[in-house]
């Protein structure tokens, strides 16, 4: 018998809201936009005020709880990101922007809408509070798409991650304030208190998490992301339990915790936190969208949109200005920084909370409240966003190109690949899902990604748009096919090799040449059978020097055709590059390679005979 269909049925609510939401930042990634900025319209389309798909009010309750833990995941993740280490360099900057500068807007955001649209002075203190966030969730795409200097994103991310802690905590006391509940003179002891609460209850939770973690096989290897993010969950509620909105605190703390104790798989932990904020930002922006009165923000009218203004164009710069005034950024990465404040999921999320609240102790404004913050969301996000990129070049703060190459595989053969190509002072980098061969290359003093080539979170981590180039070493050709057609296409790189097996017809040097890439070493070889030598000692490091007055001449015309040899670099003026059928050895190259050692006698002799030098050598420093 058929049920009776009706779209106030909360979880076809959700589920809408969570495939709308993947759906609609798949077509924001191709077309290189915030994903933000068309999550929103989908919601107010989808909402009652448009389509009457998307009901938000048929969640009731549950609205309150999906949504905290929903922020909860989303602010975990962030904090995991963030490096203590980097973070100590910008202490000044960060402390500044989460303190002084966090006053100073919420100063400037209570004014604003108290002069310009006469809200009660209660009223306006909530909203000065709620626009001290900015937010993960929109910063960090944001500078992963537009790749500013490293000091200015690490400033950007710790305020996205720890301004949200602030400012939440801030905007609760406000909040409390603002209905008599006790709260008391400015709320100070409130704050503290919730600040306090919620720093003991995380570092807790962390410290115990990374310590189980820690313990090989406790937590078995199936479940450690479940038992981390079920940890996370835990640590929200039970801080909240504690003391009420400490919970965003907690998790913050947990998070930067746990992601800077060197737990054993930290980056996997990262990977699938990811893909859950993915899918947690999309549900959400869909459904606060929706519970937006659109005659609310209507009724702001051009107020409204002056207090936006007042926000960017004159609370911002001043927040920095304090902020930073001592700082060691330059005037121009200061610009950036008072530019770029687009508010996120944290201010929609608890502006839609508030604004329930307000109406159930039957008080105004509520609604006023959430549609002023879905404006400042909207319009910081739409022009900011689209304009980071164009404000970043003219300030000239992009991050300069690093250089060095990303090398898929961190066995013997991609670690002996990766120090060759790691001559200049760019250094390269390796990727690999192994965690055994990647602290062999931690030991051996080389750069690692630790996750799947297939996630592209990992890709962007090892930098694939900012490298000289990308190439793949793994005994599995599919795999090196596909982790260098995502670099030429998804990254842009300009050069991409690919290693193939002998008589492997999967994957042809046909294949390679259609995506624009090069067959790694000049043709097949032996991968298993190259990687176990250099494992055992059986193979060694030779360089081959050119004769006196040589001219450009072509790989296979210097070396012999045997499986004897196994070139890996052209090296050149204190550059190098990986070897391909099309490279040619002038007279001021070297050519780096592996000989196995039964060969080498004959490889130096086949090599004299066409007037170059093979000599023995050490591991390049």
């Amino acid at each position: 018998m058929l049920a009776h269909f009706s779209f106030s049925d909360p979880a076809l609510t959700v589920a809408l809201a969570l495939a709308v939401g993947t759906l609609v930042q798949g077509i924001a990634h191709h077309l290189r936009v915030p994903g933000i900025v068309f999550l929103l319209a989908a919601g107010v389309v989808l909402g009652p005020e448009g389509a009457g798909v998307v009901l938000p009010a048929s969640l009731g309750t549950g609205l309150d709880m999906l949504v905290g833990f929903a922020v909860a995941v989303i602010l975990f993740e962030g904090a995991l990101h963030l490096d203590l280490r980097r973070l100590r360099r910008e202490a000044h900057s960060i402390r500044g922007l989460v303190t002084s500068g966090a006053l100073v807007t919420a100063v400037g955001g209570t004014l604003a809408p108290r002069l310009l649209l006469d809200w009660s002075w209660r009223t306006s203190l909530v909203f000065g509070t709620l626009v001290i966030v900015t937010g993960p969730t929109v910063v960090t795409p944001l500078l992963r798409r537009i790749r500013v200097r490293r000091n200015i994103a690490t400033v950007l991310e710790a305020e996205g991650v720890l301004g949200d802690a602030v400012g939440a905590v801030a905007a609760a006391v406000a909040f409390e304030i603002a209905i008599d509940s006790g709260a008391g003179g400015f709320g100070v002891d409130a704050f503290v208190v919730r600040l306090a609460v919620g720093a003991l209850v995380g570092g807790a939770v962390g410290g115990v998490a990374s310590g189980l973690l820690k313990l090989r096989g406790w937590v078995p290897e199936g479940l450690r992301n479940i038992f981390t993010l079920t940890l996370a969950l835990a640590c929200f509620q039970i801080s909240n339990s504690l003391v009420h909105e400490s919970g965003i605190v907690a998790v913050v703390v947990a998070g930067l915790v746990l992601g800077n104790l060197r737990v054993h798989d930290v980056d996997e932990l990262r990977e699938f936190k990811e893909q859950l904020t993915t899918m947690f930002i999309g549900m959400l922006f869909v459904l606060l969208a929706a519970d937006v009165g659109l005659a609310d923000v209507r009724g702001l009218g051009w107020p409204g949109v002056a207090v936006v203004g007042v926000l960017m164009f004159v609370v911002r710069p001043l927040d920095v200005v304090v902020a930073t005034r001592r700082s060691s950024l330059e005037l121009k990465e200061k610009a950036f920084l008072a530019w770029l404040a687009p508010r996120g999921i944290v201010a929609a999320a608890v502006s839609t909370l508030f604004a329930e609240s307000l109406e159930s102790e039957g008080l105004e404004g509520g609604g006023e409240l959430q549609a002023l913050v879905f404006l400042v969301i909207a319009v910081t996000v739409v022009v900011q966003g689209l304009s980071g990129g164009v404000v970043a070049s003219a300030l000239g703060v992009r991050e300069a190109p690093r250089g060095g190459y990303a090398v898929l595989g961190a066995n013997a053969v991609g670690r002996a690949l990766a120090r060759e190509l790691s001559v200049d002072t760019a250094g390269s980098i390796l990727i690999d899902s192994n965690a055994t061969e990647c602290g062999r290359a931690e030991e051996e003093g080389l750069s690692v990604v630790y996750g799947s080539a297939l996630q592209e979170s990992v890709l962007v981590r090892a930098g694939l748009d900012h490298r000289a180039g990308c190439v793949g070493f793994t005994t599995n050709v599919g795999i090196n096919f596909t982790f260098a057609r995502r670099a030429a296409r998804e990254f842009r790189s300009s050069a991409v090799w690919v290693a193939l097996e002998r008589n492997e017809v999967a994957v042809g040097a046909g294949m390679v040449e259609r995506i624009g890439g090069r067959v790694l070493f000049g043709g097949p070889v032996r991968l298993v059978s190259w990687i176990r030598a250099l494992e055992r000692g059986t193979a060694v490091r030779c360089v081959l020097l050119p004769p006196p007055e040589s001219k450009s001449t072509r790989l296979d015309a210097v070396l012999p055709p045997t499986d004897e040899v196994l070139p890996l670099a052209r090296l050149r003026s204190g550059a190098a590059t990986p070897v391909d059928g099309a490279t040619r050895l002038g007279p001021e190259d070297r050519l780096a390679c592996s000989v196995r050692r039964e060969a080498l006698a004959a490889v130096a002799a086949a090599v004299a005979e066409r007037g170059w030098r093979l000599e023995q050598a050490g591991e390049p420093s």
